[in-house]
């Protein structure tokens, strides 16, 4: 009982707000967007559903909140996903390219390890941020290949849009249930690589 009421009055305070997100985001971890569902999302921290809807003025409110935070997530992969010190020339080309590159592959690696919060991050109930992270890290990797000579400017415009449906169809395919989803991991890496190369050759010629 001591410890309900310290937590209740923890809310109180101004922390449900954070504490509903943060059970609506564990519930979208484990079942995609599908699972968050504004009641339980209540239950679960231990208040009721009118409480909740203090804060969430609907389901789909609190739906942007954890894809919001799913969008973030992505973007903090796609930072960290290291790049290789040596190139192979002839399967990627310069640093330019392979640091595009990498960026893909931590958008595929956060689909693989995070399936539910990528499906989040892309649910198509909620309105997703015009100009997102993700969307501006792609960007500049190609404004770089411009700017170094490597990419023609001529094929600069909307290349970006053409790499993210390339890469997120990728990730959509190896996804679970998705029909490259039994590959074996050597299979799995050629995909990658092979779709590397289409979009090397798209953007350089």
């Amino acid at each position: 009982m001591a410890s309900s009421s310290v937590r209740r009055e923890h809310y109180h305070h101004g922390d449900l707000h954070n504490a509903l997100v943060a059970a609506a985001v564990a519930l979208a971890r484990d079942g995609g967007p599908q699972a968050v569902v504004l009641r339980e999302v209540a239950r679960q921290v231990g208040v009721s559903a009118t409480s909740a809807y203090r804060h969430f003025a609907n389901h789909l409110d609190l739906l942007a909140a954890v894809k919001a935070y799913a969008q973030q997530a992505l973007t903090a992969a796609m930072r960290a996903e290291p790049v290789p010190d040596h190139v192979d020339e002839t399967a990627l080309g310069d640093q330019g390219l392979v640091r595009l590159h990498a960026l893909g592959r931590g958008y595929l690696r956060f689909a693989e390890t995070e399936p539910g919060w990528f499906r989040a991050a892309f649910d198509q109930h909620t309105p997703t941020a015009a100009g997102s992270e993700s969307f501006r890290l792609l960007s500049e990797a190609l404004d770089e290949l411009v700017r170094s000579g490597r990419m023609s400017a001529a094929r600069r415009p909307g290349a970006e849009l053409s790499v993210w449906v390339t890469v997120h169809g990728l990730a959509e395919f190896l996804l679970d249930g998705g029909p490259l989803s039994t590959l074996g991991e050597v299979e799995r890496e050629n995909a990658i690589t092979r779709t590397q190369r289409f979009i090397t050759d798209a953007l350089i010629g």
